[in-house]
């Protein structure tokens, strides 16, 4: 009797174990136009200002 309770207690735990659930992580990109933006309208200032100076009577 102590054996069959012993088989089945294995057999569940090994049953149990099979079962084991996955966990898996999603990393999405991340978005970088933001920072490329700012780059750009910098230096497009810079040249404005630059256009400016040379042609104070532009606007």
């Amino acid at each position: 009797m102590l054996k069959r309770a012993l088989i089945a207690t294995l057999l569940a735990a090994g049953g149990l174990s099979a079962c084991t659930p996955t966990v898996r992580v999603k990393v999405d990109p991340i978005n970088i136009y933001a920072k490329l933006d700012a780059d750009v309208r910098v230096r497009l200032d810079k040249e404005v200002q630059t256009l400016i100076q040379q042609n104070p009577n532009l606007f």
